[in-house]
């Protein structure tokens, strides 16, 4: 177990990841991971690059080689479960890498997931949301920008009825205003009660999103800094995350 203490188990939890070991191959990248995420919050995950933050997320998923530890989703033990049995405790995923179908619309882009639960987002929700993607909803994959694209990637996890979120650094290489708009329907979002965990590198854009901030360094988490003491911490913060 790391250092960091995690409050006894209570009803309100969505996610609790307890002493969590992953591996990619040979290499041993997660140490001993802990963390909580309550119903309708939004949590980081803040770290230097190659800190464990995506390895974090994807060992959730079962995305890693081996893992060991537990992995409560909704109140069921996940570490042993095949991914897409996890994936239908709830849980949405939004990768670095976007995973668009070229080929597709839009709009077929967002048809194409299944739905692991009830309560998804209707295409009309999704455009009121993201109005880009109303105007570009015929258009391939390939003739979306950078910021369309990841507005696909985060909306066509809102159809699945996924009420987790694991969201990674989904503002990277992208313009301000396509930032604004991601940090709008992060808060949208929470405001109907989805449950959020954010790996960001952009600290600015993460830290009035979010209730809580967990550092990893090496694998663990070795800071918790709730969001009512973020400025105080913030010196430090900046110290440890190099910006």
């Amino acid at each position: 177990m790391s250092g960091v203490a995690v409050p006894a188990s209570a009803p309100t939890e969505f996610l609790r990841v307890r002493d969590l070991h992953a591996w990619y191959g040979e290499s041993h990248v997660l140490h001993g991971v802990d963390f909580v995420v309550n119903r309708g919050e939004c949590v980081t995950l803040l770290g230097r690059n190659g800190a464990g933050r995506t390895t974090t997320l994807r060992a959730i998923l079962g995305l890693t080689g081996r893992r060991t530890g537990s992995v409560m989703v909704n109140g069921t033990e996940a570490i042993a479960l095949a991914t897409h049995q996890i994936a239908r405790l709830g849980i949405g995923y939004c990768p670095e890498e976007r995973g668009i179908f070229a080929s597709l619309t839009a709009e077929e882009n967002l048809l194409l997931p299944p739905q692991i639960a009830s309560g998804g987002l209707s295409l009309d929700e999704i455009y009121a949301m993201f109005p880009n993607l109303r105007e570009r909803r015929s258009s391939p994959g390939t003739r979306l920008s950078g910021g369309e694209q990841q507005m696909l990637a985060m909306a066509r996890i809102l159809r699945t009825g996924a009420q987790l979120l694991l969201l990674d650094e989904i503002t990277e290489g992208l313009a301000p205003v396509i930032v604004q708009t991601l940090g709008r329907v992060i808060r949208e979002l929470k405001g109907r009660g989805f449950t959020i965990v954010l790996v960001e590198q952009n600290f600015r854009f993460a830290a009035p999103l979010a209730d809580r901030h967990y550092v990893i360094e090496h694998g663990r988490v070795v800071d918790v800094v709730p969001q009512a003491e973020l400025a105080a911490k913030m010196g430090a913060l900046q110290e440890v995350l190099g910006v």
